[in-house]
C-alpha cells in the first residue's frame, strides 16, 4: 500500500478503532489457484500477542479452511469511512483553480498467520462474542439459548473457526492533512450535508 508520510496512521489506539469500528474484514490468502478474498466480521483483542489477535468463522462448505492450513501467511483489510471529495467543496478552488477530485479514507492491512479451529467450543465462542457485540444495541438482544440446543449445535456444526495472530499493523488515513484548515473545514461541511458524519468528523481540523 502506498502510503505519503502525511496519511500515514501509526498510532495504535486509532489503529485499533478502525478495526472495532468496521469490523468487516476482508481475509486475503494466497492459495495454489493465486489470491482469493473472504470478507468476514472478526472480533479484535488487543491483549493478545504484540498486535492482537482477530477471530472469525467460516461456512465448512468454504474451501478456505482447506486450501490455506494453519501456519498460513494472510492480510485482513479494515476499511473504514470513505467517500469522494469534490474540489469544488475547497475555498481556495475558487481562488487557483489547481484542484482535482479525489477520495479520502480510512484504512488498516493486519498482517499475520492464520490459525484453523474445526472444534465446537472455540466456534461456539467466536459465534458468542460476535453476537453478544453486535445484539448490544437491541431492545431484546438475541442470543444462541433463545433457539432449541439442537438446532444451535446443527448450524455450528456447519462452521469451522479462524484466528490470524497478528504480526503488523500497517494503517493509512486519507483525509485531507496536506490541504489548509478552510479547505478541511469546506470538505468537512460538504460531506455532513451528504449523510457522512463519520468522516466530516474525522477531517475537522481540531482532529
Amino acid at each position: 500500500m502506498y502510503i505519503p508520510p502525511h496519511f500515514a496512521e501509526s498510532r495504535p489506539e486509532q489503529l485499533h478503532r478502525i478495526i472495532r469500528e468496521h469490523p468487516l474484514g476482508t481475509l486475503v490468502t494466497q492459495g495454489t489457484g493465486g489470491l482469493d478474498a473472504d470478507h468476514l466480521p472478526f472480533e479484535f483483542d488487543p491483549e493478545v500477542g504484540e498486535h492482537g489477535l482477530l477471530s472469525a468463522h467460516v461456512a465448512r462448505a468454504n474451501p478456505l479452511w482447506q486450501r490455506c492450513p494453519t501456519g498460513s501467511p494472510v492480510m485482513v483489510i479494515f476499511r473504514g469511512a470513505q467517500a469522494y471529495i469534490s474540489p469544488n467543496w475547497y475555498p481556495s478552488k475558487q481562488e487557483s483553480h489547481r484542484l482535482v477530485p479525489t477520495w479520502n479514507y480510512e484504512v488498516v492491512h493486519a498482517h499475520g498467520v492464520l490459525t484453523v479451529s474445526d472444534d465446537e467450543r472455540f466456534v461456539r465462542r467466536i459465534v458468542a462474542r460476535l453476537t453478544r457485540r453486535h445484539e448490544a444495541a437491541e431492545p431484546r438482544p438475541w442470543k444462541m439459548g433463545d433457539s432449541a440446543p439442537e438446532f444451535i449445535d446443527s448450524m455450528l456444526s456447519n462452521i469451522v473457526g479462524l484466528e490470524v495472530a497478528i504480526t503488523s499493523l500497517v494503517g493509512k488515513s486519507k483525509l485531507s492533512q496536506n490541504r489548509e484548515a478552510r479547505d478541511l473545514v469546506g470538505a468537512a461541511d460538504a460531506l455532513q450535508a451528504r449523510g457522512h458524519g463519520e468522516l466530516a468528523e474525522l477531517m475537522r481540523p481540531a482532529r
